[in-house]
């Protein structure tokens, strides 16, 4: 059994679930080198049916995330429109409110989706393969089915700007009673309440790229005074309240505009206070949402195990804070949650609507494929090797040199023992908007002015924004407080960095927020990713007790700084040609490329 599942708007993607498995799945970006691409995945899908072998004949059902889509925006698009929101427009007044009248939503509604059907014709599939599933119903059987846990209740809640009329859910689902979706929700509210366009407007106010950009609200947040952050976020109190019939639902206060027209009024509040005050209260404001919500809607259903999915919750530290709660008993955040995975959960929800017999492929009668299968990895990209790694290198011409060492690992750790910073390029790319190994760049974690050193070469990130860390599964105790032993391999939580002894802090001091000590881990496990696996134990050694840096120090260091290989701003390399453009763009001199070790050849 294969199914397509396709998100086709901002980060457009595409994956291809076989038997309950995900076997591939690529961001558009990735492909078109455009960053965030809001598109229809032509590139994406046409990569996937080449990926299995098959044509369209071969796919068993197509889905595709949203019942409506809105109109494709490019990043100056975006900008604008949120720039625009709110202000007074010229023209009629019976114009004006004419455009918003159920017909006129409707008309808007049937022609995006002749759009979407053309788009979707265009890039051959067949019409009649379809399914389109409600946006948030996609994340939800998302945050489910990736999740670790069968046979036993989860509550699945979803967040973000918008989709499909509705910002947030909140449902209880397991797998022999009740699917993820609209039927068994226990809340809905509406997308004109919804704290995640707040966040995407602040963003703008402060010159920032909205949809792209709130990581770097989050992580200035800690730098802000505390006494100033608290008066911030008590004027973001201002803009919400509790329903107090419906106790999972948040509502507008009186007076306040809805979400998409809050441009003016949030300038017109904030205009008194500094850039990072703001961060910090709305940082504060956002996390006590979100916090109360999941005490409350534990306290609702008395399920304690909690699977959360969309774009808000790639806000890492909101993330810490619900983990933090003693309602909360083991946490699932879905990696990479934003719209990207509604291409996962569109798949999931047909996938599971053939097993029950509810949703069959036209004209056929189907035996039950396998249950689906719980998230085991994120490396579902292009893999290149051999030849195209030769083609690429020879394309290069003189500019590097390169050799295959007998032990790469080995070789690597070598390097980075002595302070080089190394990018490696090898294996499947990864899936999502983060680097884990594969498409990364790494370096000692233990000195702290590495991070310059990465920012001046190659990434331009801003100065406040920490780094992440990969981490030895063995060893990830001696750096993470982490008490409830959440699991933590995809970079979508941060934790509290062990303070004894200061030592071990020490050890990833350059992989940690400056101002709050707090770290965005990649847990790594030997199954996880072997080679990469192999290239931190490999770092340990050289910088343990028998290692070139190991004087004094019994056990070495059990991680490496992992940021993403790319130039700041673009997608993540997806080629070994890409890579080596970036390598030569930048002051990176090392790199793993596969089995090859790339140096760049001294000018003059």
């Amino acid at each position: 059994m294969r199914i397509i599942g396709i998100h086709d708007g901002h980060n457009a993607a595409a994956c291809l679930l076989e038997d309950g498995v995900v076997t591939a799945a690529v961001q558009e970006e990735r492909l078109s080198r455009v960053k965030n691409h809001d598109v229809f995945p032509a590139r994406a899908v046409a990569w996937l049916l080449g990926r299995a072998g098959c044509g369209w004949e071969g796919i068993d059902a197509v889905a595709i995330g949203g019942l409506h889509q809105p109109a494709h925006r490019d990043r100056a698009a975006l900008i604008e429109a949120t720039r625009r929101a709110g202000a007074p427009r010229p023209g009629p007044l019976v114009r004006r409110a004419g455009r918003a009248t159920p017909p006129v939503l409707a008309w808007h509604k049937r022609r995006h989706r002749r759009r979407r059907l053309a788009e979707a014709r265009a890039a051959g599939v067949d019409p009649a393969k379809i399914v389109f599933i409600e946006h948030h119903a996609c994340h939800a059987a998302a945050a489910y089915w990736a999740g670790p846990w069968r046979g036993e209740p989860v509550l699945v809640l979803t967040a973000d700007g918008a989709g499909d009329g509705l910002c947030a859910t909140a449902a209880v689902a397991d797998e022999s009673s009740a699917r993820p979706g609209a039927a068994c929700r226990l809340a809905e509210i509406g997308e004109l309440e919804s704290p995640a366009l707040v966040y995407l407007i602040v963003t703008t106010l402060l010159g920032m790229v909205p949809n792209e950009h709130e990581y770097k609200l989050m992580g200035l947040a800690p730098y802000a005074p505390r006494e100033a952050a608290e008066e911030v976020a008590a004027v973001f109190d201002r803009l919400l309240e509790w329903d107090p019939i419906r106790p999972l639902v948040w509502r507008r206060r009186r007076g306040v505009p809805g979400a998409y027209f809050l441009y003016p009024t949030l300038r017109r509040w904030l205009e008194p206070f500094r850039f990072d005050v703001i961060c910090g209260g709305l940082q504060l404001w956002i996390e006590r949402l979100l916090t109360e919500w999941v005490r409350r809607a534990v306290a609702a259903t008395g399920v304690r195990k909690v699977a959360l999915a969309g774009g808000i919750f790639m806000n890492v530290k909101a993330n810490q804070a619900i983990a933090a709660l003693p309602e909360v008993e083991d946490l699932f955040v879905l990696p990479s949650c934003g719209d990207e995975t509604n291409a996962l959960g569109a798949a999931f929800a047909v996938y599971d609507g053939i097993r029950s017999g509810d949703c069959l492929p036209q004209g056929k009668t189907v035996i039950p494929p396998p249950p689906i299968a719980p998230l085991r990895t994120l490396y579902w990209g292009e893999e290149f090797g051999g030849d195209s790694l030769v083609t690429a290198l020879a394309a290069a011409g003189d500019r590097f040199a390169w050799e295959r060492p007998a032990d790469m690992a080995e070789h690597a750790a070598e390097a980075l023992a002595r302070g080089e910073v190394v990018a490696r390029f090898a294996g499947r790319a990864e899936f999502g908007a983060r680097a884990l190994g594969n498409r990364s760049i790494l370096a000692d974690p233990s000195r702290p002015g590495v991070v310059r050193t990465i920012n001046d070469m190659i990434k331009s990130r801003d100065f406040w924004m920490p780094f992440a860390c990969s981490i030895l599964n063995e060893r990830a105790a001696d750096y993470l407080v982490n008490p409830k032993g959440i699991a933590a391999p995809w970079m979508i939580l941060t934790f509290d960095t062990v303070a004894d002894p200061p030592e071990r802090r020490a050890e990833i001091n350059a992989g940690t927020h400056p101002y709050d000590g707090t770290v965005r881990p990649q847990i790594v496990s030997p199954g996880d990713n072997p080679a990469y696996y192999e290239l931190l134990r490999a770092f340990e050694r050289r910088t343990g007790a028998d290692g070139r840096r190991g004087i004094g120090r019994s056990q070495g260091i059990g991680a490496l700084l992992n940021t993403s290989f790319n130039l700041h701003g673009h997608p993540i390399v997806n080629t070994p040609a890409e890579a080596l453009a970036v390598m030569e763009r930048s002051g990176l001199r090392y790199l793993i490329l596969g089995d090859y070790w790339v140096r760049k050849r001294e000018e003059g």
